[in-house]
């Protein structure tokens, strides 16, 4: 009868501490998983990840930063900047002349992709121009440095 008794004891101190050792999950709420340190617990309503840990003073939970997220507010403010600088260069009458800025096209599929527009013939002419006129430039010195050292280099 005292062995019954104490094991019946000893269960419910471990099934007691248990319950206190581990966060609430809030009917239901909140997913959790064991790891290493501690426990990671989901919300199901919100979709926030956390990482709870027992410092001995009781539990507490940090809540992992969401790295898409992160990733969206920061295109957000790139797609402003960008706006706003289409915006300067249009009221200086700049934009228009070439627009080979890369577009994402949605595929009907739902797969996106990136396409980016090729140089006009105008534009290729204008650099071919650029790489010409440097080119002779480059001669042109070779020249003027081999007569200024008299053919020795």
């Amino acid at each position: 009868m005292r062995t019954t008794l104490a094991v019946t004891l000893l269960f419910a101190t471990i099934a007691s501490a248990s319950a206190q050792s581990l966060p609430d999950s809030d009917n239901g709420r909140y997913t959790l998983s064991a790891v290493k340190d501690g426990v990671v617990r989901l919300d199901t309503r919100t979709g926030a990840v956390s990482t709870c840990t027992d410092s001995g003073s009781g539990w507490a939970c940090r809540v992992v930063p969401d790295e898409r997220a992160a990733l969206d507010a920061e295109i957000g403010r790139l797609q402003k900047d960008n706006e706003a600088l289409k915006a300067r260069l249009a009221e200086q009458g700049v934009a228009g002349k070439s627009d080979l800025s890369p577009k994402l096209k949605e595929a009907p599929n739902g797969e996106r992709k990136i396409e980016i527009p090729l140089p006009s013939d105008q534009d290729m002419d204008r650099a071919m121009s650029v790489v010409e006129n440097a080119w002779r430039r480059l001669v042109e010195m070779a020249g003027r440095l081999q007569r200024d050292y008299g053919g020795k280099i």
